[in-house]
């Protein structure tokens, strides 16, 4: 399936659009989000990305429709564990309830940078090189024992192991307090980093370890990167949202780590015997 230069950069010009309309106008000023506004911003979210996928369908075939749908649901799922983490976060560094929809923007934005490039990068990747197919279909199926025999154990949050946030401190001199919203700071004519810069490193670090199981699980569903690019961004654009709306209901998801386990491990399990399958049956 080929997708005109034009329509990548329309689609990208409009998620742009959809993130300033964002920022600029329905969170311009800093606030607690509720748990009301919260849901009625997934549900937008969601609506834009089922819009998406008829159009996916409507025009590029039932296939690539129900690609999208499953990568799209796939991600959603899997991205459910960053929420936990991103609590964990902002309750280790208290930070106010009013600039944590600030964090969560800044985030998700270098979130869909970081992983365009690990799409592209491995779509290219296992168009040139078929064996990787075997490779990453072994790696999802040890990362879902790996996420089942963990037992849904609550990951620590220790800034001091993270390398991007011992980087900053050793290069950067970080306040100890808030400014606000701000990143940055100066007191005294001296430039300072706030927590909040802390706070952005250890949520996109967090996304890039966490994209490192979900990305393979796209790839296996479909290898058109139209598709795995695209269900991709409406999947992350909808986090943000999301993250708070469950962040008063976490307690629920106790047993949440082994489904995604055994989400990964059906689907590494079909990337492994993918080719036996067509060449038994002839499919």
């Amino acid at each position: 399936m080929e997708t005109s230069p034009l329509f990548w950069i329309l689609f990208n010009l409009s998620i742009i659009g959809l993130l300033l309309l964002d920022l600029l106008v329905l969170n311009r000023k800093a606030h607690a989000v509720t748990l009301r506004e919260s849901l009625l911003q997934t549900a937008g979210w969601v609506t834009l990305a089922l819009g998406f996928n008829y159009y996916v369908y409507r025009y590029l075939g039932h296939e690539a429709g129900l690609q999208w749908l499953t990568g799209y649901l796939v991600e959603e799922a899997l991205s459910v564990d960053n929420l936990f983490v991103f609590l964990l976060i902002f309750n280790y560094f208290k930070v106010p309830a009013e600039y944590q929809h600030r964090v969560l923007f800044w985030g998700i934005l270098g979130a869909l940078v970081l992983r365009a490039l690990f799409i592209l990068l491995g779509s290219a990747l296992l168009a040139k090189f078929h064996f990787l197919f075997y490779v990453l279909g072994a790696f999802l199926v040890y990362t879902g024992v790996r996420m089942a025999l963990s037992g849904g154990a609550d990951p620590e949050v220790d800034p001091h192991n993270n390398p991007v946030v011992r980087f900053l401190r050793r290069y950067l001199p970080v306040a100890e307090e808030f400014d606000g919203g701000n990143f940055f700071t100066e007191r005294q004519g001296v430039r300072y980093a706030t927590p909040l810069l802390v706070v952005l490193a250890m949520i996109e670090t967090t996304d890039v370890v966490f994209a490192a199981d979900s990305i393979p699980a796209i790839l296996a569903i479909s290898r058109n990167t139209f598709i795995v690019y695209t269900s991709n961004v409406f999947a992350v654009l909808g986090l943000r949202s999301l993250y708070f709306a469950l962040s008063r209901l976490m307690a629920a998801f106790h047993y949440l780590s082994y489904g995604l386990a055994l989400i990964l491990i059906f689907i590494g399990l079909k990337l492994l015997g993918e080719d036996f399958l067509r060449a038994r049956f002839n499919l």
